[in-house]
């Protein structure tokens, strides 16, 4: 049987015709067609902000940091349970992540965790220089309170969407609201350019800024002159006519994933001790990856024990994210709870999500997760049995 990936990319017929169309054209570095009509249709879903495309979700985050002013010896908010990315670029700066823990309706950064950390750092004198409030798996964090609070002491907010593109909060596209957000285009998330982002801002002259920074801040000029130091952090033409044709079936691809999602769920409705993900009341949710949470105790097996079952099938699933605060890189770094977050990481698994598997597939999946549990109450009755006459517990 074929290897069940965690979540593949979807490619259709669309993206390949504006790649040859690139190719044949000669535009296959950094600047063309593609480019221009690719942030124009994101534009578009954003509200018609202005962005520029990137090589990464990363590139924009740390574009998006340097927009926002951090630098050495600032302190950065970021949420703990995410990917490294939200966090390395504040460090690429010179500055220190201050990690926030999870609150349990939506598991993305708590705003009384935050306000905790900013009145703290007020008192002393010395406020962080952003937030990086991460909305984790499609799921919007709870940004009106965010905003409420990290408007009462003047820090700004960097929103990473990295993993909510199609992600609504309160009907609207999240990343639309804070002074500076990005998304990912990677080849695992909803939609994909195989790597790449996006930098939004409401500013124009920052996008614009960014724009300059990400093509070697070359000045404009005949021979090559800088006077500041730039990156290499643009997208390809080529790259963004993929990004053109998946932009086309966003929609689409929203409905398929949260389709899956809610169809584990609903295979598993009658096992004890696996709960989907939460679907926080204020957004819609994307379910970019179908992430559930596995109470041992309840369900007869550990989290670990699924992720081997499925692996001997050839079934790639995986943990969430594991936590900031408990990663040996960042031991020295400073966090603000960490609990929810710990025992997020180690109960919750990411079930084969992609928007183009098959129900066949997906039916593989439940019958080995279910399986699993069953093969433990075997084993475990077992045991029991063997046991001497009153020595049964």
């Amino acid at each position: 049987m074929a290897k069940i990936w965690l979540s593949a990319p979807h490619l259709g017929t669309l993206e390949e015709s504006y790649v040859r169309e690139a190719i044949a054209t000669n535009w296959v570095s950094t600047v063309g067609p593609n480019l221009e009509a690719f942030e124009r249709s994101f534009s578009e879903i954003v509200g018609g902000l202005p962005c520029v495309a990137l090589a990464s979700g990363t590139a924009a985050l740390h574009l998006g940091l340097k927009l926002l002013g951090v630098t050495r010896g600032d302190e950065v908010l970021c949420a703990s349970l995410t990917f490294a990315a939200s966090a390395n670029p504040i460090v690429y700066e010179g500055a220190a992540p201050v990690f926030v823990d999870s609150e349990r309706t939506s598991w993305n950064m708590d705003p009384d965790l935050v306000a905790e950390a900013l009145e703290a750092r007020a008192k002393k004198g010395k406020l962080p220089r952003a937030v990086v409030v991460v909305h984790l798996y499609g799921q919007s964090a709870d940004l009106d309170r965010l905003e409420r609070v990290c408007a009462r002491y003047d820090v700004p907010i960097l929103e990473d969407a990295a993993e909510a593109l199609g992600t609504h909060y309160e009907g609207t596209q999240v990343g639309t609201r804070a002074p500076v957000s990005i998304f990912s285009f990677n080849g695992n998330k909803i939609l994909t350019t195989s790597g790449g982002g996006m930098l939004v801002a409401k500013d124009r002259a920052m996008v614009d800024k960014a724009r300059f920074w990400s093509t070697q801040a070359r000045e404009p000029a005949v021979h090559y002159e800088h006077k500041e130091i730039g990156y290499n952090y643009r997208l390809s033409n080529v790259l963004a006519g993929i990004g053109r044709g998946q932009l086309a079936v966003l929609e689409d691809r929203v409905a398929a994933r949260r389709a899956i999602a809610f169809r584990y769920r609903d295979a598993f409705a009658d096992v004890a001790g696996l709960e989907l993900m939460p679907q926080a009341p204020w957004g819609r949710h994307t379910n970019w990856l179908s992430v559930f949470l596995v109470d041992e105790s309840a369900f007869g097996a550990s989290r670990d024990e699924i992720l081997a079952g499925l692996a001997k099938e050839d079934i790639e699933a995986r943990p969430v994210w594991k936590p900031m605060h408990m990663q040996p890189v960042f031991a020295s770094a400073a966090c603000v709870g960490g609990a929810v977050a710990a025992d997020l990481f180690a109960r919750g698994i990411c079930f084969p999500s992609s928007s183009n598997l098959a129900a066949e597939d997906q039916d593989r999946v439940i019958d080995v997760v279910r399986r699993v549990a069953k093969g433990k109450r075997r084993a475990a009755a077992a045991a029991t049995a063997a046991l001497p006459v009153g020595d049964a517990p």
